[in-house]
C-alpha cells in the first residue's frame, strides 16, 4: 500500500507519576503504532498462515493511518463506540487497531450472534457505525438496530436493512490519501480500549469494558515472562474473544510478531507451525488431546514452537513435552481478568492451573466471601495491585458490575481449592456443578477422567433430572476419528479411575460437540436435550455401582 497521509501529533501530555503505569507507548495502541514504525520498521509483525504474506511494523502503520483516515471520514472520533462483526480476516485487523489509533473503542462481536442476542449487543454497546462482514448481513433485517446508522460492508455486496446508510469497506477505509486529526486528548493508558462480549451461552451477553492497561496485564511481559519479544504467536482464536485479540494486542505490546491462522486444524497443526515459524501458541480445551491422539512421528519435535499454553491442563505432561519438544504451561484466566494464576514449566501437580503470580492477590471465599481453610473449595475472588489492571465492569449493567465487585474484589464464579503447596485447582463453574444423591460433583473432573478412554476426543458432562432427587450424570462424547465408542467399555474403563457417585449413568454419543465459535462446547444446549432416544442408560443395562465400604471407591 502507497499513499499521502498527514498525521497530527497530539501534543505530548505529563507521564504518568504512578510507577505501576506503564508508559503510553507500552500500553496505549497509537503511542505503540508509531513507536515500532520508527524502532522496528522492518521486523515482521503478521505472518499470515493462508499465503505467507507478511506485515512489517512499517508496513502495518501505513495500513492503518489508510483505515484510520477512511473511519474518521465516516465520522469516528474519540471514545465512539465502533461494533466489528467479522470473522478472523487482514480487514478485521486492520479496522481494529485503526479504531484504537483515533482513540475509540473496538467492539468485536460473535459471529454466532443472531435473533434476540445479536439485537441485545447491538442496543447495549451504543454504537453508530458497524463494519460488518457480507455474509453476516443478512441477520441484522431481523432485528432492532438501535443507534445504528451506518454499516461498512466487507466483502460481496449485500442487501442490508433501508434504515442504514451503507459503504463498501474497499470505498470508505481504503482511501490513497488524507489528513488525520489528533484526538482531543492525550489517549491514557486507562482509557477504554474494547467492550469484550461474554460468550452469552446462558443469557444475553455482558459487555467488559476494557481499558488498554487491562489488555496489557492481561498477558503482557510481567504476566507472561516466558513468552519474549522474540517470540511468534501461533493465533488461531476468533478476534472476539479475549484469546484472539487480547493476544494479538499483547504481542504487540512486546514488539514481538503473531502468525495469523483462520482455525485450529488438528491434521495441519505441525505443518502450519513449520511454515509460519511460530514458537508459542494457546492449547485450548481438546486442541492438545486432539494432538496427542494423533499417530506419532518421526518429525513431532521438528518444528520451531518452543512453549504451549495448554489449558486446561490434562493427560500426560511429560510425555506430551518430550513428544512434541515443548514446554508446557498452564494459566486460569477469563475476559474480565489478568491471568492471576500461572503455572512454572511443564507442572507436575496434576489438573492444576498453577499459583498466585507476582501483582494479583487471590482468596478463595464463600458465599458470604468468607475465606474457605486450605484444601476447600471456595469461588475465586481476585484483585490487582495496578489501577486499571483488571476490567472497568460492564458496561450499561451496573447491577452485574456491583454483584461481581462487591467488598472490592472480582468474584469470577469459578470454584477452586488450593493446596499446601499454593497451587491452585479448578473444580467447577458454579452453575455446572451436578449434585447426585448428597454428593458435589464436578463435571470438570468427569470430563478430564472420560477424555483418557483411547476413543474419545471429546466429552462434556452434565446433569439431567434424576426420578428420584437431584441429579443424574450424563456424559456427551465424540470418538476418535475412525473409533467408535463402546458404552460398556466406557463405563468398565472409568469404575477404577472414579469415586462411584462420579460414573455417568448416561452416556450419549454425538459425532461431535456443539460449541460456541471460540470453541466453548454449548452445555446449555446439552442439558436442555437432556436424556434422549438415542442415549445410553446404564441402569437399564443392568449396570449398577455402589461403594466399596472398605475402599470408599467404586466396586
Amino acid at each position: 500500500m502507497s499513499g499521502n497521509f498527514k498525521v497530527h501529533v497530539c501534543p505530548e501530555a505529563t507521564p504518568p507519576s504512578d510507577p505501576r503505569i506503564p508508559p503510553r507507548d507500552h500500553v496505549v495502541t497509537r503511542s505503540l503504532v508509531d513507536r515500532w514504525a520508527r524502532e522496528r520498521p522492518n521486523k515482521t509483525f503478521v505472518r499470515f498462515a493462508d499465503n505467507d504474506e507478511e506485515w512489517t511494523y512499517r508496513d502495518f502503520r501505513e495500513l492503518i493511518l489508510q483505515t484510520a483516515v477512511g473511519l474518521q471520514e465516516l465520522g469516528v472520533r474519540q471514545g465512539d463506540h465502533v461494533l466489528v462483526w467479522m470473522p478472523n480476516t487482514r480487514e478485521n485487523i486492520r479496522v481494529y487497531f485503526a479504531i484504537n489509533y483515533l482513540g475509540a473503542v473496538y467492539v468485536p462481536i460473535n459471529t454466532a450472534y443472531k435473533g434476540s442476542l445479536l439485537a441485545h449487543v447491538i442496543d447495549n454497546c451504543d454504537a453508530k457505525l458497524a463494519v460488518v462482514h457480507s455474509d453476516l448481513v443478512e441477520r441484522l433485517h431481523e432485528v432492532p438496530l438501535a443507534r445504528l446508522t451506518d454499516l461498512v460492508v466487507v466483502g460481496a455486496a449485500a442487501e442490508a436493512p433501508p434504515a442504514l446508510r451503507v459503504h463498501a469497506y474497499a470505498d470508505v477505509l481504503l482511501p490513497s490519501e488524507g489528513e488525520l486529526l489528533p484526538p482531543e486528548r492525550t489517549i491514557e493508558p486507562w482509557d477504554p480500549f474494547a467492550i469484550i462480549y461474554t460468550s452469552g451461552t446462558t443469557g444475553p451477553s455482558k459487555g467488559v469494558y476494557s481499558s488498554y492497561l487491562h489488555l496489557y496485564t492481561n498477558a503482557g511481559p510481567e504476566t507472561w515472562p516466558m513468552v519474549t519479544e522474540d517470540d511468534r504467536f501461533l493465533m488461531n482464536a476468533p478476534m472476539f474473544h479475549i484469546g484472539g485479540m487480547g493476544v494479538m494486542f499483547v504481542m504487540f505490546a512486546r514488539g514481538a510478531s503473531i502468525s495469523f491462522v483462520d482455525r485450529f486444524d488438528t491434521a495441519t497443526f505441525w505443518d502450519v507451525v513449520r511454515r509460519t515459524e511460530s514458537t508459542s501458541c494457546f492449547l485450548l480445551g481438546v486442541m492438545a488431546a486432539f494432538l496427542e491422539k494423533q499417530p506419532p512421528k518421526q518429525d513431532d519435535a521438528d518444528h520451531p514452537m518452543r512453549l504451549v499454553f495448554m489449558v486446561p491442563l490434562s493427560g500426560d505432561i511429560a510425555g506430551f513435552s518430550k513428544r512434541f519438544g515443548v514446554d508446557v504451561y498452564t494459566i486460569f484466566n477469563m475476559t474480565e481478568i489478568s491471568s492471576p494464576i500461572v503455572s512454572e514449566a511443564n507442572p507436575t501437580a496434576m489438573g492444576t492451573c498453577g499459583k498466585v503470580r507476582p501483582g494479583v492477590e487471590v482468596r478463595l471465599v464463600d458465599e458470604n466471601d468468607c475465606e474457605v481453610p486450605v484444601g476447600a473449595v471456595g469461588e475465586m475472588i481476585v484483585r490487582t495491585d495496578r489501577p486499571w489492571g483488571m476490567n472497568s465492569g460492564y458496561y450499561k449493567n451496573p447491577e452485574a458490575t456491583a454483584r461481581a465487585w462487591r467488598n472490592g474484589w472480582f468474584h469470577t464464579g469459578d470454584m477452586f481449592r488450593r493446596d499446601a503447596d499454593g497451587y491452585f485447582y479448578f473444580v467447577d463453574r458454579g452453575k455446572d456443578a451436578i449434585r447426585r444423591r448428597g454428593e458435589n460433583i464436578s463435571s470438570f473432573e468427569v470430563e478430564a477422567e472420560v477424555a483418557q478412554f483411547p476413543a474419545v476426543r471429546e466429552a462434556a458432562a452434565v446433569a439431567v433430572p434424576s426420578e428420584f432427587s437431584e441429579d443424574e450424570v450424563m456424559v456427551v462424547v465424540a470418538p476418535v476419528q475412525g473409533r467408535t465408542i463402546d458404552p460398556v467399555e466406557l463405563i468398565e474403563f472409568l469404575r477404577p479411575r472414579m469415586a462411584h457417585f462420579m460414573v455417568p449413568r448416561y452416556v450419549r454419543v454425538l459425532p461431535e460437540l456443539p460449541k460456541t465459535p471460540s470453541a466453548k462446547v454449548l452445555k446449555h444446549e446439552l442439558r436442555a436435550q437432556g436424556v434422549t432416544a438415542d442415549t445410553w442408560d446404564r441402569e437399564a443395562a443392568g449396570i449398577r455401582i455402589k461403594m466399596d465400604r472398605f475402599s470408599k471407591t467404586a466396586a
